[in-house]
């Protein structure tokens, strides 16, 4: 699998207003995994995926798409990522078929291709029983679901998730991670944010941000390891100088 892509941020800095957004972000995205961007509120985790997206650009630093080796110029990887935002666009009197519909003529799938990744999507995310349903009567998990079939219709060689479980029950929670595991067994890159602690450990590797710095990274159960420690949460109180 060594053509993966793989992504490199580089001593990123980006201000907005007056606050320093990233201060010096540099991180390693390794093709085929799952990496968990982790911190609380303001840390710059929504910024950080702007800027991998290029919906922002840094006042400082690059961030650069890789495979076999060679740079991949953005234009030409923009159409293999997939984007799911903090707050859903989808349509609330849409059902999930029209919303699906919708989005492979939105990329310009073949209606061949369209038919086998919808039944595809449908079974793995189990919706296939509510494919009638108006997005505004799913609940919070289904319609997390909803905007990853979504995002995922355009086959991605790379996913980026902003706190895709930010208000959803624990059931469903346990659900959606489950899915993401079966989309790494593609080799897509997975790079989602949380400011869930319990969620870093399902991830393949972690980078913890606060105010905008790196504040620790790696493999979840070794950097607990190394930093002596039990939870994610007493890495982030040792950053502060404080103990729980």
């Amino acid at each position: 699998m060594a053509d993966l892509i793989y992504i490199k941020v580089d001593q990123v800095k980006k201000k907005l207003g007056v606050n320093q957004a990233l201060d010096g972000v540099s991180l390693y995205f390794e093709g085929g995994q799952m990496h968990g961007v982790i911190g609380p509120e303001g840390a710059g985790k929504t910024t950080l995926m702007r800027i991998i997206l290029r919906l922002l650009y840094p006042n400082e630093g690059a961030v650069d798409f890789f495979r076999s080796g060679n740079i991949i110029p953005f234009k030409d990887i923009r159409n293999n990522i997939a984007y799911m935002p903090q707050q859903q666009s989808l349509y609330p009197e849409l059902s999930i078929d029209e919303h699906m519909e919708f989005f492979s003529k939105l990329y310009q799938i073949s209606p061949n291709e369209y038919k086998k990744r919808r039944e595809e999507l449908l079974d793995i995310t189990k919706l296939g029983p509510f494919v009638g349903r108006t997005a505004e009567k799913l609940s919070g998990g289904m319609y997390k679901k909803l905007g990853l079939m979504c995002a995922l219709l355009r086959a991605p060689e790379i996913m980026l998730l902003d706190e895709p479980t930010n208000g959803v029950d624990p059931i469903s929670r346990r659900e959606f991670w489950d899915l993401l595991y079966r989309l790494l067994e593609k080799g897509i890159l997975i790079i989602v944010t949380t400011a869930y602690m319990d969620e870093a450990e399902r991830c393949s590797a972690v980078h913890l941000l606060e105010e905008g710095k790196v504040i620790a990274e790696g493999e979840p159960r070794e950097l607990l390891r190394e930093q002596g420690v039990q939870t994610f949460d007493e890495i982030f109180y040792k950053h502060a100088g404080r103990t729980l």
